[in-house]
């Protein structure tokens, strides 16, 4: 959805977006992180009920779990990234919801609860954790019905807590507040007021939900982008304290030429050479 390809064909008319597809791979360490996010054609593109595989890397329902094998180079030093990741639900849900009024964006958290299981070979890492699943789609440009967002989830003993709050374009507001407990029920909680957070090296604006009377502070600051933002916040919801990662975004710097022109540094395309043509079209 951030793609400046897919812009700039948008531009020229309407444009198959299975022309503009990418497998994207964030990877933190304490002192070192990996980015990979390849942009391929729909000729490197291949799906049906249960896989999803886009140039070398692939996704594959196998009935328990989500597989996924990750062959991709990072950027803008190129470092091969290798392995799989199994993400496992332990709680799943089927509930829609829209983030506007016109219902034109919608989100799913597919798996509020689930684990992973990360075995890569390049860089050579191994863990186990929690782990959450969900989806988004529209059928307008996110930069057509909102100007920013903030979007938060935190692990709880009592459950998976997500909110998500939006500045529309014509500058209102909206929010949504989302509780998963351990057996999947999902309620609606009422929502702590937004506290401001220092804003990113880039300027961009960041709010987490918190208690009344409590102070909540970046931990570390994942992603710092012109127009994106990925940290780890801690905060008091429920009247307990979390952990949240956190994600803002302003959609009017996506919409901005000259941010259009620097994401090709983040984000090349490139055509997928098989060396046995298995992807040529």
């Amino acid at each position: 959805m951030f793609s400046p390809y897919y812009a700039a064909a948008r531009r020229l008319g309407w444009s198959d977006p299975e022309n503009f597809c990418a497998v994207n791979v964030a990877l933190y360490e304490p002192r070192r992180k990996f980015w990979s996010l390849t942009e391929r054609t729909r000729r490197d593109l291949r799906r049906n009920r249960d896989s999803l595989a886009i140039g070398p890397s692939s996704l594959l329902c196998d009935g328990n779990a989500l597989v996924i094998d990750i062959n991709e180079l990072t950027v803008p030093v190129p470092r091969r990234i290798r392995g799989t990741v199994r993400v496992t639900p332990t709680v799943t849900n089927d509930k829609v919801m829209h983030l506007d009024e016109a219902g034109r964006h919608r989100w799913r958290p597919i798996a509020p609860h689930a684990r992973v299981r990360v075995e890569l070979h390049d860089p050579r890492i191994r863990w186990e954790g929690a782990a959450y699943l969900d989806t988004n789609s529209g059928d307008e440009p996110l930069e057509d019905a909102f100007l920013a967002w903030d979007w938060s989830r935190a692990h709880t003993p009592d459950g998976t807590t997500i909110t998500y709050d939006v500045t529309r374009r014509d500058g209102s507001k909206g929010s949504l507040g989302r509780i998963f407990d351990p057996s999947g029920r999902m309620r609606t909680p009422g929502l702590p007021p937004t506290v401001p957070l220092p804003a990113t090296h880039w300027r961009i604006a960041r709010n987490v939900r918190c208690d009344v009377e409590c102070s909540p502070h970046v931990v570390r600051t994942l992603e710092d982008t012109p127009f994106y933002a990925r940290s780890v916040v801690e905060t008091h919801l429920g009247s307990k304290p979390v952990t949240a990662i956190h994600e803002s975004l302003s959609l009017s710097r996506v919409a901005n030429p000259i941010v259009r022109c620097m994401l090709p540094f983040r984000m090349p395309r490139k055509r997928f050479r098989h060396p046995n043509d298995v992807w040529r079209a």
